[in-house]
C-alpha cells in the first residue's frame, strides 16, 4: 500500500490554516474557554460508570484501554451496562452507518463497505461476495437478517456519506469510493418499506447535467449530512476543498444549488464532515489540521501554548440555501479553533434543556494522525497533550464565539498514562486508542452520547450535564478471527489477529426498546441492549427528527 497516499487520503488532510486567515466581519475567532472552577477542562477524566451489570466483563486495566498481553493472547472483549443482542459480520464494514424505522414499524440497519481502490488493497483479503450495502431487516433485534446488498454507484463505497433522513424517509450517500470517489449522489425511498429500498436516483451533481450550478470544483464524494427537513444534502469534498449543498425537493432530480471552498473561506485546507441546525439555516463544518508532514500541513502546535494549530469548526450561515434564494451563498460566522487534537471528524448540534451545544469530534490526537512508532503520541504526551483523539463539547449560544465546556477524555487519553498505553500501540497506524463518530439520543433533548472509539469500543455518556460527562456504559468487542474484504481496518493493513476491532461508525439510540445499534469493522453490525436501568434516563424522550 502506497502509505503516505493512502493515509492523506482517508483521512481527509491538507494545510488549514485557521487562526489569522483573512476573511470579512463575519470572521469571528472564538474566545479563549472559561476552565470549569473545581477540575480544569484539560484535566477532566470522564468518570468511570459507576457499576456494571451481571454477567458483563469489565475493562482489566485503564478505562478504554486493552493492554498489549490481552491483544497478544488474544482479546476476548469487554462490556459494561451494555448487552450484545445479535450480531451480523457479513464482510465487515467500513465507515458510517445508519437505522430506519419505516411506516410498517420495520426497523433496518445499513452500513458502508470498502469497494475497491487502488489506495487501499489488501493481497490477505478474502473477495468480496455482496459488495456495496448491505440492508439488514433488525425488526427482530434478536434475528437480524441481511435481504441484500445496495450496489449503485455511491452505495458500493460512501465512505463517511451514508444518512437516513427520518423525516423524509431517504436514505443517501456520495461517491466516496477510496476516500476520493466521483460526483454522483444515490438516493433511495426507504419510507415505505426499509427492507426494500426504492432507487430514486444515481446521478452527478455539480456538472451542468443536473440543472443545477456548476461550480468551480467539480464535486467529488466523501463525507455527507441532511439538514433536518431532508430536502438539502450536503456534501464535504475532501478532494474538491469545498463543501456543496444538494437541493433534493424532487429526489429523483437532485441538483447543485450552492458550493463554497476552503479558498471561499480564507483557507488553504480540506474540509470533512459536517452537522446542520435544526432550522437548517446554520452549518457546522470542520477542516483537518494540525497533523504535520504525513498529511502534508503544518506541525501540530505542541510547544507553543500561544498557537491554536489549524484544526478546528465553523459556524456557516446557510440561510440562503435553506430558503432556496437564487444563487445561494454560504457565509462564514465564526472560526473555533481546536487545538487539543488534529484531524477534525465532524460535528452535531443539539440541545440540553434547550441550551444549545455542539460536539467536535476528532480522529487525530494532539500530535497528529498515528505513526508505527507511536512519534506523534509521544510527542504529545511530553508536551502534556492528550496522545488520542476525543471529542470536545461547546456551548454555542452565542454563535460567534462558542465556549469549550468539556472533552471526552478517558484514562487512555490522560498524559499521567502514557506510559501504560505505548506499548499497547506500538507497530499500529492511523487508529488506536481514540474517537472517530459521536450520535446523540435526542437532538432536541440531548441526555446520552454514544462515541466510537476504535480500539476502545463503544463509550456511552451521560451528558445531562455537558460541562460533567460521565460514562454509563461500554461494549468493546471480541477480536474478530477472519474479518471480510469490506473491512475498513483490513483493506487498511492494519488488522492483527487477536487485536481490538475498528469501531468507528454512526451509532443510534433506540428509545423504545432500550437498544443501541452500530457497525465495528471487522465484526459488523452490533444490536446492543441497555442494560442496569443505564438508559434511557427520566429526563430523556424519544426523538421525532433527524437522528445525527
Amino acid at each position: 500500500m502506497r502509505r503516505n497516499q493512502a493515509w492523506a487520503i482517508a483521512i481527509s488532510l491538507s494545510a488549514l490554516t485557521l487562526a489569522g486567515c483573512g476573511g470579512g466581519s463575519d470572521d469571528t475567532v472564538a474566545a479563549a474557554p472559561t476552565p470549569a472552577p473545581s477540575v480544569s477542562i484539560a484535566d477532566y477524566v470522564v468518570p468511570r460508570a459507576p457499576g456494571c451489570a451481571a454477567g458483563d466483563t469489565p475493562e482489566t486495566a485503564l478505562q478504554g484501554q486493552v493492554p498489549a498481553a490481552l491483544r497478544q493472547s488474544g482479546f476476548g472483549g469487554f462490556s459494561c451496562n451494555l448487552k450484545l443482542v445479535s450480531q451480523v459480520q457479513g464482510e465487515g464494514a467500513s465507515w458510517s452507518a445508519a437505522t430506519y424505522t419505516d411506516r410498517k414499524g420495520q426497523t433496518c440497519f445499513y452500513h458502508a463497505t470498502m469497494g475497491a481502490s487502488p489506495a487501499f488493497t489488501n493481497p490477505a483479503a478474502p473477495p468480496r461476495v455482496n459488495p456495496g450495502v448491505p440492508v439488514i431487516d433488525i425488526t427482530d433485534p434478536a434475528r437480524p437478517t441481511r435481504i441484500s446488498s445496495l450496489t449503485s454507484t455511491a452505495m458500493i463505497d460512501p465512505w463517511e456519506s451514508l444518512r437516513v433522513n427520518t423525516s423524509r424517509g431517504i436514505l443517501a450517500a456520495d461517491n466516496g469510493l477510496g476516500a476520493g470517489g466521483g460526483p454522483e449522489i444515490d438516493l433511495y425511498d426507504v419510507a415505505s418499506d426499509c427492507t426494500q429500498p426504492q432507487l430514486l436516483a444515481s446521478v452527478p451533481i455539480g456538472t451542468g447535467t443536473d440543472g443545477g450550478i456548476i461550480p468551480a470544483n467539480k464535486p467529488l464524494g466523501h463525507e455527507g449530512g441532511f439538514s433536518p427537513d431532508g430536502f438539502t444534502y450536503y456534501i464535504g469534498s475532501v478532494n474538491s476543498k469545498s463543501y456543496y449543498a444538494v437541493d433534493l425537493t424532487v429526489p429523483t432530480r437532485p441538483k447543485l444549488v450552492s458550493s463554497i471552498t476552503m479558498s471561499d473561506l480564507g483557507l488553504k485546507s480540506l474540509p470533512h464532515g459536517l452537522s446542520v441546525s435544526q432550522d437548517g439555516t446554520r452549518a457546522y463544518f470542520v477542516s483537518s489540521g494540525n497533523i504535520g508532514a504525513i498529511g502534508g500541513t503544518a506541525p501540530p502546535p505542541l510547544n507553543d501554548p500561544n498557537a491554536s494549530g489549524d484544526n478546528g469548526f465553523f459556524v456557516v450561515d446557510t440561510g440562503e440555501v435553506q430558503s432556496r434564494r437564487p444563487n445561494a451563498q454560504m457565509h462564514r460566522i465564526a472560526t473555533v479553533p481546536v487545538r487539543d487534537g488534529s484531524v477534525a471528524q465532524h460535528t452535531i448540534s443539539f440541545s440540553v434543556r434547550g441550551k444549545p451545544y455542539l460536539i467536535e469530534v476528532d480522529e487525530g490526537g494532539s500530535g497528529g494522525i498515528q505513526d508505527p512508532t507511536a512519534a506523534g503520541v509521544t510527542a504529545a504526551c511530553n508536551a502534556g497533550m492528550t496522545p488520542f483523539p476525543l471529542g470536545h463539547i461547546y456551548d454555542i449560544s452565542n454563535e460567534a464565539a462558542p465556549q469549550l465546556v468539556s472533552e471526552l477524555r478517558l484514562e487512555t487519553h490522560a498524559v499521567q498514562n502514557c506510559h501504560k498505553v505505548i506499548p499497547d500501540i506500538l507497530g499500529l497506524a492511523a487508529f488506536t486508542y481514540g474517537s472517530h463518530y459521536c450520535s446523540v439520543d435526542n437532538r432536541e433533548n440531548a441526555t446520552a452520547l454514544a462515541c466510537s472509539y476504535f480500539n476502545s469500543g463503544v463509550r456511552v455518556f451521560d451528558i445531562r450535564d455537558p460541562s460533567k460527562p460521565k460514562e454509563i456504559a461500554y461494549y468493546n468487542p471480541a477480536s474478530a478471527k477472519s474479518p471480510g474484504a469490506g473491512s475498513g481496518h483490513l483493506m487498511f493493513g492494519q488488522y492483527h489477529a487477536g487485536g481490538p476491532d475498528w469501531c468507528a461508525s454512526r451509532l443510534d439510540f433506540d428509545f423504545d426498546r432500550h437498544l443501541l445499534t452500530t457497525a465495528c469493522q471487522d465484526n459488523g453490525l452490533l444490536v446492543l441492549s441497555f442494560e442496569n436501568g443505564s438508559w434511557p434516563f427520566p429526563e430523556s424522550t424519544k426523538a421525532i427528527g433527524i437522528g445525527n
